[in-house]
C-alpha cells in the first residue's frame, strides 16, 4: 500500500506529467503552423525554432519524475542481474543514493545557471524569450525525481531487511 509520501509525490509527477505534456503538443503544433506557413504561404513563424527548443525542455524536464515512479527510465541491469541477492541489496542502495546526490547537485546546478541568466538577461535568439524560467522550472521538475529516488532508497534497506 502506497504511503502518503508516495501518493503526494505521485499527485506531483502526475501534475508535472500534464505541464510536459503540454510542450510536447506546443512543439508539435509550433512545428506544423511553421512547416505550413513556410512550404504554403511562403510565411514561417518568426522564433519558431526558439519556441520548440525551449518546449522540449519543458517536455522532458518535466516528464521525468513520472517516468522514474512508473519504471520506464533507462537502466542498465544486465550486468546487476548477474549479480548474487545480497550483493544486489548491498549495491542498490550505494547506486540510488549515487543518482540521488547527482539529481541533487544537477538542481542546484541549474539553479545557479538560471541565476546567471535572470542577471546577464540571456534571451532566445530571434523569439527573445527569457531563459531563466525554463531553467528554473527544470529545477523545479527534477524535485519530484529526488523525491522518488530517496523514497526507492529507503525501500532499498526495508527490502534487505525482509530478505
Amino acid at each position: 500500500m502506497p504511503s502518503k509520501f508516495e501518493k503526494f509525490n505521485r499527485r506531483i509527477s502526475e501534475w508535472f506529467e500534464w505541464v510536459g505534456l503540454a510542450g510536447l503538443l506546443v512543439m508539435m503544433v509550433i512545428t506544423c503552423v511553421d512547416v505550413i506557413g513556410a512550404k504554403v504561404f511562403k510565411s514561417p513563424i518568426l522564433g519558431a525554432l526558439d519556441i520548440v527548443q525551449l518546449s522540449q525542455i519543458v517536455a522532458i524536464g518535466f516528464a521525468v519524475s513520472m517516468t522514474l515512479i512508473v519504471g520506464r527510465h533507462i537502466q542498465v541491469e544486465f550486468f546487476f542481474d548477474l549479480l548474487p541477492r545480497r550483493v544486489q541489496a548491498v549495491v542498490n542502495p550505494i547506486i540510488l543514493l549515487a543518482v540521488l546526490l547527482f539529481f541533487i547537485v544537477i538542481i542546484w546546478r541549474v539553479c545557479v545557471l538560471a541565476y546567471s541568466f535572470q542577471t546577464s538577461g540571456e534571451y532566445t535568439a530571434t523569439a527573445y524569450i527569457p531563459l531563466y524560467p525554463f531553467a528554473y522550472g527544470v529545477a523545479l521538475a527534477f524535485i519530484p525525481v529526488c523525491l522518488a529516488l530517496l523514497l526507492d532508497f529507503l525501500k532499498s534497506f526495508k527490502q534487505k531487511a525482509d530478505k
